[in-house]
């Protein structure tokens, strides 16, 4: 037995396995030539990076990590994969040679390292990274910045199911709590009107006001709250009833309050997990229930297939959005777009006015574009008010001769920008051959005309309609369009990962850095090939 044992000792033991990491002294052997890491690093190099990031040294405690090497491993995540999760990037930058090579020797950093880097340094700065990105690939490829063709997308936000806040809802709940409260303070009334003391009543309650009439009743009554009998099989007195009934309209009044301030004045909803999504009806319902969802509308503006501006913003509607969209591109750029194409989701009479004042062309739709172009039946009714023609002395007249006069100015029903219309009618519809045709009023026809929207429809069809127009409604379903089903579909960019707007804003921008760069990777792989 011990002999065995000696002779056991005696073996050699060999710790190895058939498997051995190597790699070659120069990585850039290993990458290919035509691989996107190249052409992302000529983009990077002729930015000058450091003027956006922090150049301070800490005094103490471990030193910062290279922010300029953060940012280039950021950056050419999103390149590649159009969005990147932070522990994907961590992983990417132990196992991808590609993201080794641009570390240049640096640990790989943690997802805290990069999460800390993007919410604090790289939140305020990713605009201007954005365009000095574009402006050195603009001025390679020759971008025309006077054609932009814009689109809007929502994206369903981070936010729970079943989190709505409704503005209108709490609106009228708070009515609802006035009216409870005014009964309320009529039994309290009866109670201490031994003390000659009246509580005021009112339409609406202020909820200072409220808080000073029950701290003035516990006091005329003498009851003291921290002697207040609590659960079952205890009676409460009469004006500990009254007392607690007015700290839970208290309570509702403030929670009201909270809800219509987070709303604001343009909205009318909100997340209780993210407060600034809105509710709004998405192509896509993945709750199965055609309800709303909580969301953001995405506008992006296109040059030649290229991002030129982008803006996050919590309109459900797309008219809404036209003019921030124009202002960012003015602030970028220093000019705006001489062509500005849309779809019909941006035509309206303050989008039209605002090209007019800025020498902006219109090219967007209105909304009954379809059917003024294609219908004839439609656009050639005679019995239209913008068909009437107008005799000698300025006045509309239908189809039977009868004259129409002006009545007066109104503003128009749920506008908010306060645009106007103008009111006609006919002097005269009794034993008209052609009433049943005209109208099915019963006395005699009042039309609601605006003369200036009336003509930038005109001007907007022409344009459209001519060859011109007909290129850039085409192009704009091709460019605009394109953007987003690479982003959405292609990159399966379809949920925000992140909460708030300004965060979703950095999400949007670090987005379109990696698709701008990633086109213009591809422009310069088509231009070898075509070579």
């Amino acid at each position: 037995m011990w002999y065995n044992l000696i002779a056991m000792k005696n073996q050699p033991q060999e710790y190895y396995t058939p498997f051995q990491f190597k790699l070659p002294i120069e990585i850039e052997k290993i990458i290919e030539i035509s691989d996107p890491v190249y052409t992302f690093c000529e983009v990077i190099d002729h930015i000058d990076l450091n003027k956006y990031l922090t150049i301070e040294d800490r005094r103490i405690g471990r030193p910062r990590y290279d922010e300029v090497t953060l940012l280039k491993v950021i950056l050419f995540a999103f390149m590649e994969n159009g969005y990147e999760s932070l522990r994907r990037i961590e992983k990417l930058c132990k196992t991808d040679i590609r993201f080794m090579w641009l570390l240049q020797d640096n640990p790989p950093p943690s997802h805290m390292t990069i999460d800390n880097f993007m919410n604090n340094v790289l939140n305020g700065k990713i605009e201007e990274i954005f365009a000095d990105i574009n402006a050195y690939i603009f001025e390679q490829e020759k971008v025309d910045l006077n054609h932009v063709y814009i689109d809007g997308t929502k994206i369903v936000a981070n936010a729970n199911k079943y989190s709505w806040v409704w503005k209108k809802s709490c609106e009228k709940n708070r009515l609802k709590v006035f009216a409870k409260i005014t009964d309320l303070l009529n039994e309290m009334n009866e109670k201490v009107a031994l003390y000659r003391v009246k509580f005021g009543i009112r339409e609406e309650y202020a909820i200072e006001y409220l808080e000073q009439i029950q701290k003035q009743y516990a006091e005329l009554c003498g009851f003291n709250p921290a002697t207040a009998v609590r659960g079952r099989g205890h009676h409460k007195t009469a004006e500990q009833r009254h007392y607690d009934s007015l700290s839970q309209y208290i309570a509702r009044l403030k929670k009201y309050a909270e809800h219509i301030k987070i709303c604001g004045d343009e909205r009318n909803s909100y997340s209780k997990t993210d407060h600034d999504a809105t509710f709004m009806r998405m192509k896509k319902d993945y709750m199965g229930n055609d309800q709303l969802l909580p969301g953001y509308n995405i506008q992006f503006g296109v040059c030649d297939e290229y991002i030129a501006v982008f803006d996050v913003k919590q309109y459900a509607s797309d008219m809404d959005c036209f003019q921030p969209l124009m202002e960012k591109f003015n602030r970028v750029y220093e000019k705006y777009p001489e062509y500005p194409v849309a779809d019909a989701g941006y035509g309206s009479f303050n989008n039209y006015l605002y090209c007019e004042e800025h020498g902006m062309k219109k090219y967007m739709k209105f909304t009954m574009y379809e059917k003024e172009s294609k219908d004839k039946k439609y656009r050639e009714d005679p019995y239209r008010a913008t068909n009437f023609p107008v005799d000698e002395e300025g006045n509309l007249v239908c189809p039977d001769g009868k004259k129409f006069h002006y009545l007066c100015s109104r503003p128009v029903r749920g506008n908010k920008y306060g645009r106007t219309e103008e009111l006609y009618q006919c002097e005269d519809c009794t034993n008209c051959p052609l009433k049943e045709k005209c109208c099915k009023c019963k006395g005699n026809r009042i039309i609601r005309l605006n003369k200036e929207l009336t003509r930038f429809h005109e001007e907007v069809l022409c344009n459209l309609n001519c060859i011109h127009g007909a290129l850039l409604r085409m192009n704009r379903s091709i460019q605009s369009e394109g953007v987003n089903g690479i982003i959405k579909w292609n990159r399966s960019y379809t949920r925000a990962r992140r909460r708030g707007l300004k965060a979703l804003n950095l999400e949007i921008a670090m987005i379109s850095c990696g698709f701008n760069l990633h086109k213009f990777h591809l422009r310069r792989l088509s231009y070898k090939l075509a070579a």
